[in-house]
């Protein structure tokens, strides 16, 4: 078995690494103030949508995006398989041709969560809790992209993105009828699984379950039962995007995030669908954490992950309600008007992340891409995914690192060096 590599710039005095930090930091700012654009995203905040603006770096289409229409799951109601709303759930299929005719990619829509009944019923009125305002067609970019050119590995293949409208990572399986609320993720996923086995999905040689966010959770959550659909013949294994939601302490010394997935668990009957390996020796909440369950699924797994997630550094390391004198505001907006004792901080939790993988990387079946920037899924965008500038560690980038690893052409353990080394980055910055 081959460690965990991390890719080091050579030992520096404390003091001379703290002036570095802070010129970078000053360079990336003005760099940002001159390169940026806005535009709408980060949709994965709980509830209210942000607006961030990143840096543009040249991504160029030769042709127009794909756009792919919206398939409802109509036998899904009689399953009790809907929404938060009641409406039907969805997905987005782009059929594969050739070589790839027979191999298959589930792409599981993230979305934050909804831990009350006040945010769900919010939700049930948006695209992540009804069909009714879900796009009709939306673009397959990234790990979804139809030319090869942008999506060398997967190009081909049969690609489905999962719409996301539970609230609770497709793992739900309650109701609350006072409010009409209906969780019921888990229906959902079985009930999108079986749809997509007749349309062809039974006969696959190669699948890959793949998630970004809160759907990057689901996929850890859902992959040993992914594997479970198929004859140990067909080659499956499966890919987290952002999905390394961490039990850790915000900067008020309180467990925000535990919190919230408190209240998801409970509210919407997520202890039912949890691993019993984890639940037999666990409190239910803490099993919704993946640090409590990557060790023990027995699919092949891929971590890809930001060391400074930045939908983590805002609803979970330093959220306005840890914040109440603002101290934060600045710095979990952009990381460059962070004082050098909040990167600090941001350095701890990395440290965190790594000591979370550790047993999980050790099996030679898993692979890891753990870079060091303020990003958060980099999957589905295709600056991100594979371009030109996309991110690297060392010569690896993320579509590379993901292609090898799933086709075995190479053990994939990367581990970027901390921040501010890696000049690859690709960081959100919000208003």
């Amino acid at each position: 078995m081959r460690p965990m590599a991390e890719v080091a710039n050579g030992s520096e005095g404390s003091a001379a690494l703290k002036m570095k930090t802070r010129l970078l930091v000053w360079a990336l700012w003005l760099l940002g103030l001159v390169s940026s654009k806005w535009i709408d995203g980060f949709e994965d905040l709980n509830v209210t949508e942000q607006h961030y603006y990143d840096q543009s770096y040249g991504v160029s289409y030769a042709s127009k995006p794909l756009l792919v229409g919206l398939t409802l799951i109509n036998g899904a109601a009689a399953k009790g398989a809907v929404c938060l709303d009641g409406t039907l759930p969805g997905y987005h299929l782009h059929r594969g041709y050739g070589s790839g005719a027979k191999s298959w990619l589930i792409q599981l829509e993230g979305g934050g969560w909804c831990d009350s009944i006040r945010s769900c019923v919010y939700r049930k009125n948006t695209r992540h809790g009804s069909s009714t305002y879900m796009e009709r067609q939306i673009q397959f970019s990234g790990i979804l992209s139809n030319k090869a050119e942008e999506n060398p590995d997967f190009f081909n293949w049969n690609r489905v993105k999962l719409r996301y409208c539970d609230g609770a990572s497709f793992s739900g399986d309650s109701q609350y009828k006072a409010g009409q609320l209906y969780f019921r993720g888990q229906r959902i996923w079985l009930a999108a699984m079986e749809d997509l086995m007749s349309k062809g999905m039974r006969y696959a040689t190669q699948a890959l379950l793949s998630g970004c966010s809160a759907g990057g959770l689901a996929s850890i959550l859902h992959c040993d039962e992914f594997r479970g659909l198929f004859p140990w013949t067909t080659k499956v294994k499966c890919l987290s995007d952002g999905g390394l939601f961490l039990d850790t302490i915000d900067v008020s010394g309180r467990r925000t995030l535990r919190s919230m997935f408190r209240g998801v668990v409970w509210l919407q009957g997520v202890q039912k669908s949890l691993p019993w390996s984890c639940t037999n020796h666990l409190n239910p909440t803490l099993c919704f954490f993946p640090q409590h369950l990557i060790a023990n699924i027995k699919t092949p797994l891929f971590l890809l992950n930001a060391a400074y997630d930045m939908w983590q550094i805002q609803a979970s390391l330093a959220p306005p309600s840890a914040d109440p004198h603002g101290h934060w505001h600045a710095c979990r907006k952009n990381y460059a008007h962070c004082t050098l004792s909040q990167i600090q901080f941001f350095q701890g939790f990395r440290n965190q992340m790594l000591n979370a993988v550790k047993g999980f990387s050790s099996s030679n079946k898993n692979g890891l891409f753990i870079n060091s920037c303020f990003a958060h899924c980099q999957t589905e965008r295709q600056d991100t995914w594979f371009a030109q500038r996309s991110p690297h560690i060392g010569n690896k980038g993320v579509a590379e690192s993901v292609g090898n690893w799933y086709f075995d052409r190479a053990d994939i353990k990367v581990v970027d060096c901390p921040f501010p080394c890696d000049k690859t980055c690709h960081n959100l910055v919000f208003k």
